[in-house]
Formats: structure tokens, sequence, C-alpha cells
């Protein structure tokens, strides 16, 4: 059945829109050509979007060129407002942007372990109605919340989970009270990552992957034919409660110790740089695990370091370039045989050897039953580790698994659950503002 002349309409709107958020300004020929619409149908829709206030005119293409061919159309950015929030055991990172996504302002607050429930949510909401009036905005149409925990998919709340703050249950409540008429959202922390990592990070030429989050805790994140999977109850990817080899115990259903959390969690890996004789940082979180992972591959980041620390694995294969910085992994990698030579036996190298002798322990789990052919080593210690670390887990990923896998760096690190939060705020900010009413 045909669509009828509304559905086309809005049909055509929401594709013109589309393309102005992909492409940025252009000219009604220029949407023309990429929708394959009629002149008189473009023109039509570009009436129609102005009059809603959704599109204006923001310049010419060409300095020489004037009149109605001319004019750049682009979306009006200040329509609306988004904030997206990173919430962390420690804190919450906030930041606030217009309705293309350029970020207008930014804000942190720092909340200790012994901050009560009502004070912490307090300075939350606060940091947010701060960037909000830096960015010289008077309401958020959207609020997108990343936070570690598990999402009821009956409800979208947060479901309480041992090990995490109640503030974090609380806060979105509280945004909705204060922030009339916005739009709150919480999503798992490493579903988000995921979501940014698959548009803008190391995922992007990839429809089905895994991102494993390696930070203050662990977590992973599945993509299967382009669609995040979430589970029955929301659960998909809690990678911290699987029972692995080399640890003390079991985990329960309340606590995650005993499973891949107490191999790879940031509290185990600063441990574990302890044990193989590197400092040890101040702080056994995220970013203390991230500077003991960073130190390393800084000592070993030469390619004849890397071969030497492969050399220690008994493998042949090929070690890809080195990135430890938040660039991602990018162009074609030299390959370096492993040689011949002596194990290189400096702490560094044990170090990263044996980290990524666990890393790959629960990413083989994840392989034999999901079979991605792509895991994304993501959070700050992934980053951290750069091409170093995803290429040791990957070659003992081959030696442990039948099927092929390729492991990659994160190309966003911790900054990923933030990225992913403002994405999906302006997503749904734009499926609700892009439907202009029929005329």
């Amino acid at each position: 059945m045909p669509a009828s002349p509304s559905t086309a309409r809005a049909l055509n709107d929401r594709l013109a829109l589309r393309l102005l958020q992909q492409q940025g300004p252009l000219t009604a020929g220029q949407l023309k050509q990429l929708t394959g619409l009629s002149r008189p149908t473009v023109a039509d829709l570009v009436d129609r979007l102005t009059a809603s206030g959704l599109i204006t005119v923001v310049g010419e293409s060409g300095e020489q060129r004037r009149g109605p061919n001319a004019r750049l159309y682009g979306i009006v950015a200040d329509r609306a407002h988004l904030a997206a929030l990173d919430v962390r055991t420690e804190g919450v990172f906030v930041l606030v942007s217009d309705l293309v996504g350029r970020v207008c302002a930014e804000a942190s607050v720092p909340i200790g372990g012994d901050t009560g429930t009502g004070p912490a949510v307090e300075q939350a909401v606060a940091a947010v109605e701060s960037a909000l009036k830096e960015a010289g905005a008077d309401r958020l149409h959207t609020v997108g919340i990343g936070a570690p925990g598990l999402i009821d998919p009956a409800t979208g709340d947060l479901r309480d989970s041992a090990g995490l703050p109640a503030w974090h249950r609380r806060l979105a409540a509280a945004l909705q009270d204060r922030l009339p008429g916005a739009r709150v959202t919480v999503e798992n922390e490493t579903n988000l990552a995921a979501l940014a990592e698959q548009r803008e990070g190391a995922a992007r030429d990839r429809d089905t992957f895994v991102l494993l989050w390696l930070g203050h805790g662990v977590g992973a994140a599945v993509v299967l034919d382009g669609t995040l999977r979430r589970g029955a109850s929301g659960g998909t990817g809690e990678i911290g409660f699987l029972p692995v080899p080399g640890t003390s115990g079991l985990p329960s259903a309340t606590d995650c110790d005993g499973g891949f959390h107490s191999l790879t969690g940031a509290a185990a890996v600063v441990a574990l740089a302890g044990e193989c004789g590197l400092p040890v940082p101040a702080a056994p979180d995220g970013p203390g695990a991230a500077e003991a992972v960073r130190g390393a591959v800084a000592e070993v980041g030469s390619a004849e370091a890397v071969r030497g620390a492969v050399a220690g694995a008994g493998s042949a294969e090929a070690v890809r370039g080195v990135v430890t910085g938040a660039e991602t992994v990018r162009g074609t990698v030299a390959e370096v045989g492993a040689g011949e030579g002596a194990v290189d036996d400096r702490p560094a190298s044990r170090f990263l050897r044996a980290l990524a002798d666990r890393i790959a322990v629960g990413a083989a789990s994840v392989v034999a039953v999901l079979d991605p052919g792509c895991v994304v080593l993501g959070g700050e210690v992934g980053q951290a580790g750069g091409a170093v670390l995803a290429e040791l887990v990957r070659e003992r990923l081959g030696r442990m698994s039948p099927l092929a896998t390729e492991v990659r760096a994160s190309g966003l690190g911790g900054a990923a659950v933030l990225r992913g939060a403002l994405l999906t705020a302006r997503e749904r900010a734009q499926d609700d503002l892009f439907t202009p009413p029929e005329r």
C-alpha cells in the first residue's frame, strides 16, 4: 500500500533533517541530489521545515553566488539543549550540548563515599544546573544518564545493586523534578560506551562486536547485527560475575568478588602491577589502573620490546603498531616477527603478559558463545593499553579459541560513556522534534 501524502511528507522531512545532521548545511539543490526527490518536493519540505522552526538559512554556497539556489540551510541548533551525564561511584561528569551535538558547557563534581544520599544527589543536580547556566540555556529537552548497574527493561529505572551508591538510583527522579519538561533516561554505562565506539570509535566498521569495559569495574556490551542487545532482564554483559579460574572463590548473586572482576577490575590490575615489581599507583581505581598500564606500555613501546613480550608467550604472530593515547588505531599496521631471542623479563613486560592472560580468559568465554569477530578493549585500562595490550590479548585468544577474533583498543577510552549518553540524548530529542506538525 502506498504511503499517504502526510506520511510521505513526514518521511521526506526526516530524511532531509538527518542529512542536515550528518552533512551539515546544504542547499536545496544538494538536498535534491542527496534525497533523489523532485525539485518541487524539496522546495515544499524546505518551506515546511523553515516554518516549523527546525531549519533556517545559515549562509550561502560560494562567495560569488546569490539568490534562492545559493542559500545554505541548517538545523536550528539552539532549538533544544541536551545534557549527558557519566555517573560514577566517585562523582559525576556533565556536559550540555545544542541539538546538533555541539558541546556548550561541561562540569564535574567529586562525590565522596561518605557523602549522604541526599547531599550527593543535590551536588549532582547542581552540577547539571551549573552547566545549563554556563551554556546560556534556560531548559533541557532531553537528559541522558550513563551509570553502572542493571537497568530494568520494564521501567527503565536503575535497579538496586549491591556495592553501588544509593544516590545513583535517586538521581534520575531528582533531575526530573528539578528540570520540568525534560525527558530523563538512564542506560547502563557500558552499553553507552559501545554505542559511542560503534558511531565514532574503534567499531565504526563493525555491525557485530563486543565491548569489554576495563575500568574501575568490568563489564561487556554486545552489539549484534547493528543492534545493542540488553537481554531479558537488562543484564547482558555482566561479565564481572563470570566464574573464572585463578580467583579465591566464586561470585554470588550480590557480589562479583571471585568472578572475572577479581582478575581485571581496577584493584586487581593495580595489585598485579605491584606483584610484578612496578610502582603502585596511589589509588586502586580506574585512573590508577590506567596509570599502571600506560607506564608499562611506554616502557615496552618499541617494536623490539613488544616482540620480546609476545615471544614470552611462544607466539610467532605479528604485532600491530603502538597507540597509548586517545587516538584510534588507524591504517595498516606493520607486522613484526616474534624472533628467537630470550624472553623479555622486565617487570613491565611480565605485567602486560599477565594482564593479557587474565583479560583473554573472559574474552574467550564471550567469543565461544557469541562469535562476534571483534572485541574492543574499552574503559581507561583498554585505552591505556592501546595496540600493545590488544595484540597480546588477540594472540592469547587465538590460542584459546578456534574462532577468528580481532581485538582492538578503544578509540574513546573513559570518555566513551559521556559521548554515548550525548549521542543517545541527541537521537531521542531529534526523534521527538524531527516530526514536524502537519499543515
